[in-house]
């Protein structure tokens, strides 16, 4: 019926949101088991209740929906019709409550993380890994972008959580650690120290060292500086606005050597090979960090928090 036929059956409104759900579901019992006690007895209910519950659904109704006698009950032809519907509701009232319930909890949507490291291996494809086992219905978008960017999204809600490297917070959003990564040379295979296993930060000294121009090769460049505080002892550095991998693509190419995080070594590169970095106090490392908006109304971030705090739990928690 169309909304000009409401407007002018007004009443036809008023019925329909009269009518009990419930009542709806004691007259598709009664059908299916052609009897108002049989029915009652499934359902754990008083027959008298449910007698008069489906009395009341037929006067809402305005019709008659089962012929009564004494072997039991048995829909009319108008009633067959009635109940038909009855079921369609009642199955997507059922399927869009549990789609609510299930939303809800988080178990199904879609969350969105940014991050500012590498897939290839590491603690964030693991812990996507596990989160899509655990959550197989939930829909996962993921964005790979600055940090600068990533803060910028995170305050416009295009993400819903951040995973990047450093231990500051973003303005005006959460913040959580976890796991930190070994800081590695990029070597071309026949470099003249490809042969040491362990290379020291003074060991840089009168090489070029090529990075990024996006902010994980600017954190490296200020590492270097903090490593190596006389200009004398520093590598040349020659930065370029390309990806990590491109780098290393460069590095294999002679171009110079490298810095990068253990995250990457899953991605291969014919011609170079990788080493630690020390110092005086052993391997050198960088922390990452979760961030996250604190007003976020997404169910499904607090399961991801969830599983990282269960993967990387606060020292002595």
């Amino acid at each position: 019926m169309d909304n000009h036929s409401r407007r002018k059956n007004p009443s036809l409104l008023s019925r329909a949101s009269a009518v009990d759900l419930q009542h709806l579901r004691y007259a598709i019992a009664a059908a299916d088991h052609g009897s108002f006690r049989r029915a009652a007895e499934a359902l754990v209910l008083r027959q008298s209740t449910l007698s008069r519950c489906i009395r009341q659904l037929e006067q809402t109704a305005g019709m008659v929906v089962f012929e009564r006698s004494s072997g039991g009950v048995r829909t009319t032809s108008t009633g067959r019709d009635f109940i038909r519907a009855a079921r369609s509701i009642v199955d997507q009232m059922d399927v869009l409550m549990a789609s609510a319930y299930s939303t809800g909890r988080g178990d199904t949507g879609r969350l969105t993380i940014g991050f500012d490291t590498s897939l290839s291996v590491g603690n964030l494809r693991a812990t996507l890994i596990e989160y899509a086992r655990r959550f197989p219905e939930m829909d996962i978008g993921l964005i790979e972008n600055s940090r600068a960017r990533l803060a910028a999204k995170l305050r416009t809600g295009a993400i819903d959580l951040a995973v990047v490297i450093g231990e500051a917070a973003f303005p005006e959003c959460r913040s959580m650690p976890l796991w930190s990564e070994r800081i590695l040379i990029v070597l071309p295979e026949s470099h003249r120290l490809a042969a040491d296993e362990i290379i020291y930060w003074t060991d840089l000294k009168g090489e070029t060292l090529v990075l990024s121009q996006r902010d994980w090769g600017s954190e490296m460049q200020d590492l270097v500086i903090a490593k190596l505080i006389s200009p004398e002892d520093r590598p040349k550095i020659v930065r370029h606005d390309i990806s990590r991998e491109s780098i290393k693509s460069l590095v294999a190419a002679g171009f110079g050597i490298s810095l990068t995080l253990e995250a990457s070594l899953g991605v291969n590169f014919a011609g170079v090979i990788h080493r630690d970095v020390r110092d005086g106090t052993g391997t050198n490392r960088v922390e990452y960090t979760a961030q996250w908006r604190g007003d976020s109304y997404n169910p499904a971030l607090a399961n991801f928090l969830r599983i990282l705090e269960e993967r990387y739990p606060l020292p002595g928690t």
